[in-house]
């Protein structure tokens, strides 16, 4: 593909890395894991689990001493503009328990005036930016970005809140997975009010992701299936199979048009979700194989995450290895050393990487950066709203259909 010609063979580099400082007196059962990263969607902030019950809540871009010279320029974008007076500071929350799941709302979020005044009274009623976490005890703690002031707590959860997810739409409602093995919904313009469990999973739930057009929740836990479900009515689709494994990870196109779920398998497997069509496997093949059997599982995945204009895909394995996949091949089109990958997540307006790791570290890496082609463009705007079947029941030639419903692998 044109869009991909220019990046192939480019490795990522190391723009920055971040490590925590020294720990103080911490409780036994704290960790250092970096379980989560997160960019808001506006490109504005960077939220960074670093273990020890601290999120660090950093301006993007980074201060200038940690980009190397000509990068900076090129990431900074009218967009992230934080609006208000001065610039942004650095902010540490205390969240009193190990950090698991890390998720911004939709930029800028209509709250509810009763939601802010209730808890805080001296907050303006302003449009502002939110950070939801996932705690050990099962609690979920609401933030204001801008003042790090504490708006929440929800409860419900009986064990881990692993992983969080707003709706796009800008509605505030925010889905949570557990290891409880449920799924919640909250409504965070009812003060925060449980609307739905979802129940199914026989494990642990590990990740829940929302799709870009607000129609679908994938949900995967310790089991070889993850679940499709129905944000309209929260009632479950389908159950997609293939997964020799358990599912540790899984992410929506931005058009919403594929899902990839990543497994302990070893492999990436790339889904329609409306018709729950198996469209390809990205293995995950050792460039080192170990010389003795140590370690059969040493290519599990951790983590898989879309480039927001949906062409590439991230994955995070434990062999030691960041890829980089082009959508249509089928072998990784760079690769990045790095040492106990936890997860994965794209700058929203591209060029960067960022990923965890269990030491409690955050690195920065570049991405390919492209121009999509026209007919790229022209095919994520229209399956922004049209599902695979009602593009396979459109007046045109089959192969148009084939590329608009990703069947020209």
């Amino acid at each position: 593909m044109e869009e991909e010609g220019r990046s192939r063979g480019e490795e990522p580099l190391l723009l920055a890395e971040l490590k925590p400082g020294r720990p103080h007196q911490f409780d036994w059962k704290s960790s250092c894991e970096t379980w989560s990263v997160a960019f808001s969607p506006d490109g504005s902030w960077f939220a960074w689990s670093q273990g020890h019950c601290i999120v660090k809540l950093i301006p993007w871009p980074l201060e200038e001493q940690f980009i190397p010279k000509g990068f900076e320029a090129k990431s900074r974008s009218s967009k992230n503009e934080t609006k208000g007076r001065g610039s942004p500071k650095e902010k540490t929350l205390d969240c009193g328990q190990i950090v698991w799941g890390l998720a911004f709302s939709p930029w800028p979020s209509p709250p509810s005036k009763k939601l802010w005044t209730r808890h805080h009274p001296q907050v303006p009623d302003v449009s502002c930016l939110i950070l939801a976490t996932g705690l050990n005890d099962g609690q979920i703690k609401i933030w204001e970005v801008q003042t790090g002031l504490l708006l929440l707590n929800l409860s419900g959860h009986q064990d881990v809140v692993r992983d969080l997810s707003f709706t796009p739409s800008g509605s505030l409602i925010l889905v949570s997975a557990s290891r409880d093995k449920t799924l919640r919904i909250w409504d965070l313009n009812k003060h925060g009010k449980q609307i739905q469990v979802l129940s199914g999973h026989l494990q642990w739930v590990y990740c829940c992701s929302i799709s870009p057009d607000c129609s679908m929740l994938c949900s995967a836990a310790g089991e070889k299936s993850v679940f499709l479900w129905s944000m309209r009515s929260y009632t479950l689709i389908r159950k997609l199979e293939g997964h020799q494994s358990s599912v540790v990870s899984c992410d929506f196109s931005p058009d919403s048009a594929l899902l990839v779920t990543a497994s302990y398998d070893t492999n990436v497997i790339m889904w329609d979700p409306y018709t729950g069509e198996r469209l390809r496997s990205l293995h995950h093949t050792q460039l080192n194989p170990p010389m003795d059997d140590s370690d059969v599982h040493i290519s599990s995945l951790r983590s898989v995450c879309f480039s927001p204009e949906g062409l590439y895909l991230a994955t995070v394995a434990d062999d030691r290895l960041l890829r980089i996949w082009a959508l249509e091949l089928k072998t990784p089109i760079a690769f990045a050393p790095m040492t106990n990958g936890l997860c994965c997540t794209f700058f929203p307006h591209g060029g960067v990487i960022a990923t965890g790791t269990r030491d409690g570290h955050v690195q920065f890496w570049t991405a390919p950066r492209v121009l999509s082609s026209l007919k790229h463009l022209c095919r994520k705007a229209l399956r922004s709203f049209l599902t695979t079947y009602q593009v396979l029941a459109l007046p045109i030639p089959k192969k148009m259909k084939e590329f608009l419903t990703y069947r020209t692998f």
